[in-house]
């Protein structure tokens, strides 16, 4: 059985800015580290405290990845010590809807055993 797409859902089989999407928000921790700052976490300790197995190394780089892509603004406050907050811009906080299907799809199918 072959079900249509909804009218609204017209897909080809290969988009390119799909695809740069995908790889983007589907980098190792990057999806964590998403959620991590939707749920309020600025500091960058803050985040890594919330995203158990991410080391500071990999969360910098992502962080950079996501400032450059225009998901992630990053203040630097000029107080001694130096504070530097994270936050989403506008662009990133359109990813809450897609983080929250994506949360409801892996607990619906979690429990179900992989086919090989």
């Amino acid at each position: 059985m072959n079900a249509e797409a909804p009218e609204h859902l017209t897909l080809s089989a290969y988009c390119p800015v799909f695809q740069g999407a995908v790889e983007l928000i589907g980098r190792r921790w990057t999806g964590a580290i998403v959620r991590a700052l939707l749920t309020g976490s600025n500091r960058f300790g803050e985040i890594l405290a919330r995203v158990p197995g991410l080391s500071d190394r990999l969360l910098s780089e992502r962080l950079r990845e996501l400032e450059g892509a225009g998901i992630v603004r990053r203040t630097v406050y000029p107080e001694v010590p130096v504070r530097i907050e994270y936050e989403l811009t506008e662009k990133g906080l359109e990813l809450e809807t897609i983080v929250a299907i994506i949360s409801d799809w892996a607990d619906k199918w979690r429990a179900e055993p992989v086919n090989s």
